[in-house]
């Protein structure tokens, strides 16, 4: 196995989370080498393909900046790109977090664990999410030997083509649409961090910002890696009702990091609704089957595979993903119908002019601050 680069001990020990991720994570669908190739060749060329669906419909971008490699990954693949890509990100606050280790009751007892104890209970975690994600915009991605990164801090686009077989079978929907349908959701966010070259310094600095005004106890954090991980064991089970669990992100709010969660929550709303308002406009033209799998997809978005699935989500705040899909396009697609594509696209032009999250609920609040000051 690769190793993540530096160190691997300290609050996690990354390799180990790699490891552990790798060796519990389920199978893939069962597919013969020769099917699994054909998969792979399509999934490159629907990527390609995508690229001039995309900057058609959506008005963005141009060849160059395109640099950012696409890759067809298994799970294993998956997992190695995440830990790498959270490492970075997260570097600072567990720097922070390094430091009190010694200074407070929960420091010792994090000492005392060892940070082999939450690379095991990050695997787990990081096993289970390996299997549900089909394809991901990696925007914090250092490149590695095996999993190369855009130049300049490029991110990478990732295609797991195990999980994409799993779902258009379970689905039961054409392949070849379903593939291409996956692809443009993809290439819509490559297409909005390289065609808008400040976007990506702006959400680290407010993800920094966040971690910054963490303040939190480092025994806290581990216990709700081992709540999530218990879960994942059946240990909880009364974990399956509503019982009022924060997730993680709800643990290390201070009034200051609230206010930049809104604004971060704002703009996830803003990116993953304009790659859903992207894809089922696209689709129509270049997807016969859009309408059955737009369908079928948003009823298995909504349901979940099980109650330990719906506890998890809670959890890990997956469930305001959902509703970031939801409100996003809302967002896009009433600003799209009042001042068209280009005068949508002025949300691009700043930071200022990204919605707030009142103006995600609200996108005539939008229009009114940035359409009717300019004229």
């Amino acid at each position: 196995m690769t190793s993540i680069g530096g160190a691997s001990t300290g609050m996690v020990d990354w390799n180990l989370a790699v490891a552990t991720a790798t060796r519990l994570v389920r199978p893939g669908p069962e597919v013969s080498r020769d099917e699994a190739r054909a998969v792979v060749a399509e999934l490159r060329r629907h990527a390609k393909a995508s690229e001039e669906h995309v900057r058609g419909f959506t008005r963005l971008g141009t060849e160059e900046g395109h640099d950012t490699p696409v890759l067809v990954v298994d799970r294993p693949g998956w997992i190695r790109a995440n830990v790498a890509g959270f490492r970075e990100i997260l570097r600072p606050l567990l720097d922070k977090m390094q430091e009190r280790r010694g200074s407070s009751a929960g420091g010792a007892v994090m000492s005392a664990v060892g940070g082999k104890v939450t690379g095991v209970e990050l695997g787990m975690l990081l096993s289970f999410l390996a299997s549900r994600v089909l394809g991901q915009y990696e925007t914090f991605a250092p490149a590695t030997r095996e999993l190369p990164a855009g130049e300049n801090g490029g991110g990478r686009l990732l295609l797991v083509a195990p999980n994409i077989v799993h779902v258009e079978r379970e689905l039961d929907v054409d392949p070849h649409d379903f593939r291409l349908w996956v692809c443009l959701h993809e290439e819509t966010h490559r297409t909005q961090f390289t065609a808008v070259p400040w976007l990506r310094d702006h959400l680290e600095g407010e993800i920094q910002s966040f971690l910054g005004e963490t303040d939190v106890d480092p025994m806290t954090v581990l216990e709700r890696v081992r709540e999530a991980a218990q879960s994942l064991a059946g240990g909880r089970p009364e974990a399956e009702e509503d019982d009022g669990g924060r997730s993680f992100v709800e643990i290390v709010q201070t009034p200051a990091q609230r206010e930049i969660l809104g604004r971060l929550t704002a703009v996830m709303s803003l990116l993953e609704g304009h790659a859903d308002f992207v894809m089922d406009g696209v689709g129509p033209a270049v997807v016969p089957s859009v309408g059955e799998i737009r369908e079928k997809f948003q009823q298995r978005r909504a349901k979940g595979a099980s109650r330990l699935d719906l506890a998890l989500r809670k959890l890990l705040g997956l469930d305001a993903k959902l509703r970031q899909y939801r409100d996003g396009e809302r967002f896009v697609r009433a600003v799209v119908d009042e001042v068209g594509m280009d005068g949508f696209n002025r949300v691009w032009t700043s930071p200022n002019t990204l919605p707030t999250k009142s103006e995600i609920a609200k996108p005539a609040d939008w229009v009114a601050r940035v359409h009717r000051k300019a004229e």
